[in-house]
């Protein structure tokens, strides 16, 4: 029998607990992780859900590197000073220095078609 497919918000949850300390990902670039390039809107409501597990959540940025204004009801200066505790540095504007910290994200996908058989 094949695995059981999983939902959209399976796989960002899955993607966003590989997350490194220290790095970032982009809401779309876990969209296209996902095989879905288009949903990066979609990885921001996975991500907000209260029916989220317990992620690194605050290590999802917009691509330029700029927090999110909700940050799980949260806010920025939450997401801020997470991102500070793990020594991300950021631009004068409070974006991520993405060249520095955004993780590569290799593997990933091989690590969910093992994992899903996608």
């Amino acid at each position: 029998m094949a695995p059981k497919t999983p939902t959209f918000n399976a796989r960002v949850y899955d993607i966003v607990r590989l997350i490194p300390r220290g790095k970032v990902l982009s809401y779309g670039k876990i969209a296209r992780l996902t095989g879905n390039p288009r949903a990066s809107r979609a990885v921001g409501y996975a991500v907000a859900s209260p029916y989220a597990p317990k992620l690194p959540y605050h290590r999802v940025v917009y691509k330029d590197g700029s927090l999110s204004p909700a940050f799980i009801v949260k806010g920025q200066n939450r997401q801020y000073a997470l991102l500070k505790q793990e020594n991300i540095s950021f631009t004068k504007d409070r974006r991520v220095q993405m060249k520095k910290h955004e993780w590569r994200a290799d593997g990933v996908s091989l690590k969910l078609f093992n994992k899903y058989g996608l």
